[in-house]
């Protein structure tokens, strides 16, 4: 499974506003200098994160974006699931059928839903805070 784009700059996003807000707020220039990302992606993604309740933006001189939530109340596994839908590694771990039909006698099915368990629950003990420096 390789993320995607908009997982890894939206995570890194997230972290850099909790690191950097300090009672003020972030600019997306300022994210977009710090890491290297274009401005106009990181509007995109945080039109997602704001609407998935996890920032808030204050408009304005020295207006800009700061987290809706403490660090420590925000999930890995929640900013992941907003950016890239379900952290489900197969399809058969979902709903119980597969592109091939029923998934019900399929050999692997036990290791997909095992595997996909164990991310999703890695991803969930993670919380922004513990991304901080």
């Amino acid at each position: 499974m390789k993320l995607s784009t908009r997982a890894r700059y939206g995570l890194k996003a997230m972290a850099d506003i909790a690191a950097n807000e300090e009672g003020g707020t972030v600019s997306l220039n300022q994210i977009a200098q710090r890491h290297g990302i274009s401005e106009n992606y990181l509007e995109q993604l945080i039109a997602v994160l704001k609407k998935a309740g996890f920032v808030k933006s204050v408009r304005g001189a020295g207006g800009g974006y700061k987290l809706a939530k403490k660090p420590e109340d925000i999930t890995v596994g929640e900013l992941l699931e907003v950016l890239e839908g379900s952290l489900s590694l197969v399809e058969c771990g979902e709903d119980g059928t597969c592109g091939s039909g029923d998934c019900g006698c399929c050999q692997t099915k036990e290791v997909w839903k095992k595997l996909s368990t164990s991310l999703k629950e890695t991803a969930e003990s993670i919380t922004l805070k513990d991304l901080l420096p």
